[in-house]
């Protein structure tokens, strides 16, 4: 964790910024050694948000696993989809 204090973004932000991009971690700015906000390099950031996103489906499908949801093969839901598909072509065809 890199702690840094507030003066440190009001005079470096363009070294507070090559930290984040640097070392790809969020650094913590304190007020009065208080800890008050959390910068981080932009790529970094939704490199994050895309692993929350991901954890929350996986915990979801966990979730689902636990009460008894049936789940699918993918090969089965992939065969169902292309008879369904060859199915909407064939009516479409007939019209």
């Amino acid at each position: 964790m890199i702690i840094k204090s507030s003066k440190a973004i009001r005079n470096g932000y363009k070294d507070i910024s090559e930290l984040c991009k640097h070392t790809c971690e969020p650094v913590h700015l304190t007020v009065n050694g208080e800890g008050d906000l959390v910068v981080m390099d932009i790529v970094a950031f939704y490199q994050r948000e895309k692993q929350l996103d991901l954890r929350e489906q996986l915990l979801a499908v966990e979730a689902d696993r636990l009460r008894g949801v049936p789940d699918y093969p993918a090969h089965e839901v992939i065969a169902e989809g292309r008879a369904l598909l060859h199915a909407m072509s064939a009516k479409a065809a007939n019209g």
